[in-house]
């Protein structure tokens, strides 16, 4: 009963949209910016830039308190949490509804980030509150997440225009979050950082709350499956991730990327940036990364691969110049232009792996799947994230980073050599029919 149920909402969504692209010219591209998608574009945009301020802000504050190894136990904590619960939170997305989650988890990191910004507002916050309210933060986190990519094919008809767009206003939150978040802890501390990033969860819950669905899309946003289970819902949305091997194949090279390269780079450069340069280069050099990922994200705007993830792949090779610039002791003006490049390669890959899931996946089954991608994914930068202090009485930071550009090199190479990712061609627009039903390879 429950995969009938699931096949008639899914044919029942597919055919509304049909007889929507029906009723428009045929030159006529599918409006973007309408009610639904500005008001997730203003919750998304909004929480990013709070977002972006973050890894400074723990870098520089909690840095400055407990060193490397203690920047790494926060974020790693963060990250553990959310890789310990994603699988939850996606099913419990595709039960009650992403968009519901998705305001509770704003409402929760609401309080954590209150709280921590008045312990930094009060005097220097004890280790074990940064733990614990990193804990929560990354509790709710694991809630929110895997509704962020169910949430784009409801409420927007062109995946990847709608892709770009958000990551573009990533980007711009890079550029702008980092250079704020340096200034204002050299004015007031670490606690603004906190309490504005609190706020815009509050700005974020606000308008994903007033999205309101059309009638043939709240059947995929709502639990109305009948008679399912925790387990059988983990196990339907495992067996739909195993199916497609160029999903689960980018994973796993996604977890090695996370240990050997995206997890110690952000305590690694931080600390060399710094210790070189100051710390307001180190502000500077990740706002960089966020103008090349508006770069990145406007060239995602125009350029429609056939295949999606070999193009990603491709540039995915630039990003291995950002931790080779910091290894080898770039100056400021190179450090800067590596992280231009670096944003842009993560940018333009994010917009082609997003699509990619998006379009190749049921929409019932969506939210679940992007759970166990992001658990995967995320589950390799928790453990790099807590490694990289304890890496440094192994090798220099120098050397570490070394080894980061070399595994980037390397991932690139095996999503180059695995045919299902290299061969994996995009899907057909949803105003051409909906979304696929899920391509399996």
């Amino acid at each position: 009963m429950e995969t009938v149920t699931t096949a008639q909402s899914q044919n029942q969504t597919a055919r509304a949209r049909t007889r929507t692209a029906r009723a428009r010219p045929p030159s006529a591209r599918p409006p973007l910016w309408d009610r639904r998608f500005t008001l997730y574009f203003v919750a998304r945009a909004v929480s990013l830039v709070g977002d972006a301020m973050m890894p400074v802000a723990a870098a520089l504050a909690v840095g400055a308190l407990y060193g490397i190894s203690g920047v790494g136990a926060v974020l790693g904590v963060w990250t553990g949490t959310v890789v310990a619960l994603v699988l939850f939170g996606g099913v419990l997305a595709d039960r009650i509804g992403a968009r519901r989650m998705m305001v509770g988890a704003d409402l929760a990191r609401v309080l954590t980030q209150g709280v921590l910004a008045a312990a930094f507002f009060a005097g220097t916050p004890p280790f074990w509150l940064l733990v614990t309210m990193a804990a929560l933060a990354g509790a709710a986190t694991a809630m929110f997440q895997p509704g962020v990519n169910g949430m784009v094919p409801l409420v927007a008809r062109e995946p990847q225009r709608a892709n770009a767009t958000l990551k573009v206003a990533d980007a711009l939150a890079q550029l702008l979050g980092p250079a704020l978040a340096g200034l204002l802890i050299a004015l007031t501390g670490a606690g603004a950082v906190y309490a504005i990033d609190g706020g815009t969860f509050l700005l974020s819950a606000l308008c994903l709350g007033l999205i309101r669905f059309a009638p043939a899309d709240t059947t995929v946003d709502s639990a109305a499956r009948q008679g399912s289970s925790l387990r059988r819902d983990l196990r339907q949305g495992w067996q739909e991730f195993r199916a497609r091997t160029w999903m689960w194949a980018v994973i796993l090279i996604w977890m090695g990327y996370g240990v050997l390269l995206f997890g110690p780079l952000v305590p690694l450069s931080s600390a060399l940036v710094g210790a070189r340069l100051g710390a307001n280069a180190y502000g500077l050099a990740v706002s960089f990364l966020g103008v090349g990922t508006v770069l990145g994200g406007l060239l995602a705007l125009r350029v429609r691969p056939s295949r999606p993830l070999a193009a990603g792949a491709a540039a995915m090779l630039l990003y291995s110049v950002l931790p080779l610039c910091v290894a080898l002791g770039a100056g400021l003006p190179v450090l800067l232009a590596c992280h231009v490049l670096g944003g842009g390669a993560w940018a333009f890959w994010s917009v082609m792996w997003a699509t990619s899931v998006q379009t190749h996946t049921p929409p019932a089954v969506l939210n679940r799947v992007t759970a166990y991608e992001l658990a995967g994914s995320v589950s390799g930068i928790a453990l790099g994230q807590i490694l990289a202090g304890p890496a440094t009485a192994l090798a220099s930071p120098e050397d570490l980073l070394l080894v980061s550009a070399g595994a980037c090199l390397a991932g690139c190479a095996a999503l180059f050599a695995t045919p299902a990712i290299r061969g994996l061609r995009r899907a057909a627009p949803a105003e051409d029919g909906g979304p696929a039903a899920g391509h399996r390879r």
